[in-house]
């Protein structure tokens, strides 16, 4: 067995100890098995410390990804639900950045949050918008506009920005987000939109270095999803119909700043 090896499974060793509900038989598996040296009790109390580090790390890590969510709940409840998710759904790699992609779904099945069925899906608004902010600068190439007049559209993909989503919820999501950000105004206008159970489609997409959260309609949604999923131009605009304005929508694109540029399908 090479060191690499052996090391990464003493590091597998230690993190399934970290998460064992029991910390002295997991401390005695430690000692015999993982050659962690120190007697079992030693062994014990530095999981339980390293234990409490990961659950602050992790619970902080969370609160970032998913600030609506942890504003809507309350810190020491989403504290709460940071360690339950910890124990279902641990980080698998060193950057806790990465780790939360799960957390919406969880929610939406978590049984004791019933009565907020909205909240799933404002978590997973704020985890594009955690991942819009963390994907790769990318210049807009302003020339390849040119391709627009110059080949048929069934040869041309637009593409948006990286990091570029968009979400359907049959909860008013973007105003529910805006709500948390305009406390003095958004909170009428979040109550109005819930008790209306009014739908709502929004575009996630790079400012700057930050996320924006743009509302968007029904045919917008269907027309940008299509376009994130690789449709080509002339595919995209026929399954939009006749009733998609695209000049209006491209001009809107290019002030908003949404778009990377035009590529042929060969690239």
């Amino acid at each position: 067995m090479t060191g690499a090896r052996s090391e990464a499974q003493r590091q597998q060793a230690l993190l399934a100890a970290v998460r064992s509900p029991d910390p002295e038989a997991a401390a005695r598996d430690l000692a015999d098995s993982a050659g962690v040296a120190g007697a079992p009790a030693r062994i014990a109390r530095g999981l339980a410390a390293y234990r409490g580090n990961v659950e602050a790390a992790g619970a902080r890590a969370l609160a970032s990804a998913f600030p609506t969510v942890q504003a809507m709940v309350g810190a020491g409840d989403f504290a709460h639900l940071a360690r339950l998710y910890l124990s279902v759904d641990p980080p698998r790699s060193g950057d806790l950045g990465e780790w939360g992609e799960g957390f919406a779904p969880w929610l939406r099945e978590l049984p004791k949050l019933a009565g907020w069925p909205y909240l799933g899906d404002c978590a997973g608004l704020d985890w594009a918008l955690h991942g819009c902010e963390r994907a790769a600068d990318a210049e807009f190439d302003a020339g390849s506009l040119g391709l627009l007049e110059r080949l048929d559209p069934e040869c041309l993909h637009l593409r948006l920005r990286p990091g570029s989503a968009v979400l359907a919820s049959t909860w008013p999501i973007a105003t529910i987000h805006a709500a948390h950000r305009d406390l003095a105004r958004g909170f009428d206008a979040a109550r109005a939109a819930l008790a209306e159970r009014r739908a709502e489609q929004v575009l996630v997409v790079r400012s700057g270095w930050r996320g924006v959260v743009h509302p968007i309609d029904l045919p917008t949604f269907a027309w940008m999803r299509d376009l994130l999923d690789g449709c080509d131009l002339g595919r995209g605009l026929a399954r939009a119909g006749p009733g998609f304005d695209f000049a209006a929508w491209l001009a809107t694109a290019l002030q908003g700043g949404w778009l990377q540029g035009v590529a042929c399908s060969d690239d």
